[in-house]
């Protein structure tokens, strides 16, 4: 061994490992408008692009950020289910799967639940995060979604869900598709409750989840473009041979054909959520003054005639 050896080859490998530690993350490139962002400036606009206005994926924990009042709530614990209960396996094992979507996004699920207050009303809120394989709807969402309507009963505050899924998680199976009648059975019992149930969707928001529980809230309210659908515009126009209308099955197009009621941009989502929150507990004031404090629950859904 020489001096090349033992010192030259060394500083070189150094040299190459230092450069190999900058970050490749600092900028990053609008879907729709191609434009390169700066990381920093990406977070401060919310992850909505200051060029074209699209609406990029956001994680859950930079929207509670946004949407709680001064930044502040309250996790609510989730419940743990079985790692790989099918012992599936494809191109890799499912509990692979996991482990790295888990180092990744530091989270154990697809599925983020808390409480705080929006607008000053104490509300409960669950955000599905794409960035976990796709936010795709398994045991683990299926029972967070569950406990965290069970959380808004027991402290009687309003349910908002923010949706972003692919659909079912199919390592899961039949185990993932029984969370759609889970779910809904949840959704139900809020309603029963007398608590709003609102849901906001997000880009994307398909599969089962859109054939389920995210299109029976008692207000839908969508992000600027986002795609809503149970298959996508591809699988469709493939299976019946003809082209789809421009804007098919994005929010704006759903908002004129009557499946959404509004189409609210992210910058303005926690003020649009507070007046629809505010909005809902006159309303239910009103009808507790008129027909008596026992008579009826302390919301009345605004898709359910009353006698």
């Amino acid at each position: 061994m020489n001096w090349i050896s033992n010192f030259v080859r060394p500083k070189i490998k150094s040299l190459w490992s230092a450069k190999s530690e900058t970050p490749d993350n600092l900028w990053r490139k609008c879907p729709q408008c191609s434009g390169m962002i700066f990381h920093r400036d990406l977070e401060a606009a919310q992850f909505v692009c200051m060029h074209c206005d699209a609406h990029m994926k956001i994680g859950a924990v930079a929207r509670m950020k946004v949407l709680f009042d001064e930044g502040a709530w309250e996790d609510i614990a989730l419940p743990e289910v079985p790692l790989d209960p099918l012992k599936f396996k494809d191109e890799k094992r499912y509990a692979d799967r996991l482990r790295e979507a888990r180092a990744k996004t530091g989270e154990l699920d697809a599925l983020k639940a808390a409480r705080g207050n929006i607008a000053g009303v104490r509300t409960t809120v669950a955000i599905q995060s794409f960035d976990f394989m796709g936010g795709s709807l398994g045991m683990a969402v299926g029972e967070g979604l569950i406990a965290a309507m069970r959380a808004a009963i027991d402290h009687k505050t309003p349910f908002v869900l923010f949706t972003a899924s692919g659909g079912a998680r199919m390592q899961e199976g039949i185990l993932s598709l029984m969370q759609m009648p889970r779910v809904t059975i949840a959704v139900q019992m809020l309603r029963e409750a007398g608590l709003p149930y609102i849901v906001c969707h997000t880009d994307p928001t398909t599969g089962g989840v859109t054939a389920s529980y995210a299109m029976l809230g008692d207000i839908h309210v969508s992000e600027p473009g986002a795609l809503i659908g149970f298959a996508g515009p591809r699988v469709i126009e493939n299976t019946i041979r003809e082209k789809l209308p421009e804007g098919f099955q994005r929010a704006e197009y759903l908002l004129d054909h009557g499946m959404v009621d509004m189409v609210v941009h992210r910058h303005k989502m926690r003020d649009a959520l507070g007046r629809v929150l505010k909005l809902l507990a006159r309303k239910a004031s009103r009808a507790v003054a008129a027909v008596g404090p026992y008579a009826m629950p302390s919301y009345v859904s605004p898709k359910q005639p009353t006698s």
